[in-house]
């Protein structure tokens, strides 16, 4: 199960995100806004990265207007390894190499059809571990 959250930013890229999950049969939970709704990104992003940190879901996806605000947000969770990402090599290795838990995009920045790639890659792509497991840990012990 994936989460997906977006702020006010965002509204239409969700929906695109969405369109994209359901047509490859990935779940999700929807934790964003609809269209004209208002609402601040951190506590978007609290709400999808506390349905990973429990998990309630394997992965989230996180959108706003630069995918910036959310990915700050994100990474003062607990648990979380949250990536802003706009073009599929980030996303590819943020998954190989850093085991990254949350995917954020900036609608401002990032295309629909970009976005899915994205999307695609972010989900598809395996964890590494050997070498990199020892880095993510000391990312890990960073949270104190």
């Amino acid at each position: 199960m994936i989460a997906i959250g977006n702020d006010h930013a965002a509204p239409q890229l969700k929906m695109a995100v969405a369109k994209f999950l359901e047509s490859e049969g990935i779940e999700y939970l929807d934790f964003g806004v609809a269209e004209g709704e208002k609402c601040d990104y951190p506590d978007k992003a609290k709400e999808v990265c506390d349905a990973v940190v429990s998990g309630r879901c394997e992965k989230a996806i996180l959108l706003c207007g630069t995918g910036v605000g959310m990915s700050m947000a994100a990474n003062k969770i607990k648990g979380i390894r949250a990536a802003c990402c706009s073009d599929t090599f980030s996303a590819k290795f943020t998954r190989l190499h850093n085991d990254a838990n949350v995917l954020c995009i900036g609608q401002r920045v990032v295309g629909d059809g970009l976005a899915t790639e994205i999307v695609k890659v972010f989900l598809e792509t395996p964890f590494e571990g050997g070498r990199h497991a020892v880095r993510v840990d000391k990312i890990m012990k960073l949270e104190g």
